[in-house]
């Protein structure tokens, strides 16, 4: 790209990317705090409250390529105002909801117009900035998405506190509305006529694969392993995957582009950063009903006592850079992985009397190595790519890192369901009573306070740090295996020359010249 005569307005603009960005990052996790209010409210189980979360992040993940090409089709701005567009109505559907399907439902919207926004709000930026400013704006925009993760439970807390649930909901009006402002005044109309065009068949393989796979995983500990429709459902993802991978081989401009995984740099920087997100996800869903039900506090309280995680991640954002220069990409993402393995190891040995001082020890920690791993990851896996491949390289990258955190709610909410529901102790209530105490820690709590039944009330708090410590440990060994992956097989060169958290385009390319 030759060099642009820069906007005046370029960094309203960026601010208003930002606006975006956090507020799709928030609203990963945002419900997470609300999820306990709303399982009491709205009588869901374990399964709803994660198909709450993970509707989002399931069609955000499916989504994201496709939305990619249709903004480079149809133009940016165009396709960002509707992505907006989209994920306002869906936030309106929410805080209207009567019920659980109603939410899923409005979630899944969301995650419509979020992976309209993601790619798009990335794929703007060379337009808006000339190349030597595009590594800071870049790095700008993905700290904001990374930033909103943990924010979203102290603004959800703090909503909960003052308004009903649904503001949850209503909190990201005013944002995409912003948003839709500053997109149509500040940014300028930009196409890629040339690219790929969206292949809708690859899309339906991408969605109801992954949508199957993650609906198996939800439902297994309900249903069990061997029910017919968990088999079913897992036997048409594994199809579905590999019918995609093929189709998309074969192609000769594919969406899904799988060459890109030959570059050893990419291939395990994404691995990397997607066990971080599925590790993350986990954690972030798993960790506000210890801290309402089993420690009391109520959900602003509860958003708040994730701040040390916060702190991590900002300490982490402004020395792995430094890190990065001074000893090495590979040195910074294997060692975050470790911090990451070891808090996780730390947290499995939480027991009902830890109290929250040993939380935030190893929740500051966590955010250490989410910080060190992640961001180090993301900017090495395209700094490894051809400059003409880093639009495609983004795309794959952010889709399989949804792919891990939604997984990671599927798959570690499963193992803490199946854990509580196998430890907590219901003799002498009725079956009826038994059956919606294994529901959740929040329903067990329910029904422990309506028949006065201070046993049941002490096992389900045991019975949930039992399975909180159970995933942790999982959590642990995934992000010990990446470590190790990372230390052996990322490139271990260092690169002088990068000093920013995202990639410097033209480094590359200037690498590439000689």
């Amino acid at each position: 790209m030759e060099t642009i005569t820069p906007d005046p307005r370029r960094w309203w603009a960026l601010g208003a990317l930002v606006a975006s960005m956090l507020t799709l990052g928030f609203d990963m996790t945002i419900l997470n705090v609300a999820l306990p209010t709303m399982a009491g409210d709205l009588g869901a189980t374990t399964g709803q409250q994660q198909w709450m979360a993970d509707a989002y992040i399931v069609v955000f993940a499916a989504l994201m390529l496709p939305a990619g090409l249709l903004g480079d089709r149809f133009g940016r701005r165009l396709m960002l105002i509707v992505g907006l567009g989209i994920f306002l109505a869906g936030s309106l559907v929410g805080a209207l909801a009567g019920d659980v399907n109603w939410v899923i439902a409005a979630r899944a919207l969301m995650g419509v117009g979020a992976a309209l926004v993601t790619p798009l709000a990335l794929s703007v930026l060379p337009t808006l900035f000339a190349r030597d400013e595009q590594p800071k704006a870049t790095g700008i925009v993905s700290a904001a998405s990374a930033l909103g993760l943990p924010l979203g439970p102290i603004i959800g807390g703090w909503l909960l506190n003052h308004f009903w649930w649904g503001s949850v909901f209503l909190v990201n009006v005013p944002m995409a509305a912003l948003g839709i402002a500053a997109c149509v005044f500040l940014l300028p109309e930009t196409s890629d006529p040339a690219s790929p065009k969206v292949d809708t068949v690859s899309t339906a393989f991408t969605a109801i694969g992954l949508g199957a796979l993650v609906y198996a995983i939800i439902e297994a500990p309900t249903r069990g392993w061997g029910d017919p429709l968990v088999l079913a459902m897992l036997a048409a993802a594994v199809v579905l995957i590999t019918a995609l991978v093929l189709r998309e081989r074969r192609v000769e401009r594919p969406m899904l582009d799988m060459t890109l995984l030959a570059h050893r740099g990419f291939l395990f920087n994404t691995i990397a950063a997607t066990l971080v997100m599925f590790v993350l996800s986990g954690l972030l869903f798993v960790l506000p009903p210890y801290l309402q039900a089993v420690l009391g506090n109520d959900a602003f309280g509860t958003g708040v006592r994730l701040l040390p995680m916060m702190g991590g991640i900002l300490v982490a954002s402004r020395t792995a850079p430094q890190a990065v220069t001074r000893f090495s990409a590979r040195a910074t993402v294997s060692a975050g992985l470790v911090v990451l393995a070891f808090s996780a190891l730390l947290a499995s040995r939480t027991t009902v009397d830890s109290g929250y001082g040993f939380t935030a020890l190893w929740l500051s920690l966590t955010g250490l190595g989410f910080g060190f791993s992640l961001m180090p990851a993301m900017a090495g896996a395209l700094g490894a790519l051809p400059r003409d491949r880093a639009g495609s390289g983004s795309g794959l990258l952010m889709t399989l890192r949804q792919v891990g955190g939604a997984i990671g709610i599927a798959l570690l909410g499963s193992l803490l369901a199946g854990t509580f529901r196998d430890r907590l102790d219901v003799t002498g209530l009725p079956a009826q009573a038994a059956d919606t105490a294994g529901e959740s820690v929040v329903a067990a709590h329910l029904v422990a306070e309506k028949a006065g039944s201070a046993d049941l009330l002490a096992s389900a708090n045991s019975a949930y740090v039992h399975g909180m410590g159970v995933v942790m440990l999982v959590c642990g060994i995934a992000a010990l295996v990446s470590a190790l992956l990372a230390a052996a097989f990322l490139p271990g060169t260092p690169r002088p020359t990068k000093t920013s958290t995202a990639p410097d385009m033209a480094a590359e390319e200037a690498d590439a010249r000689q």
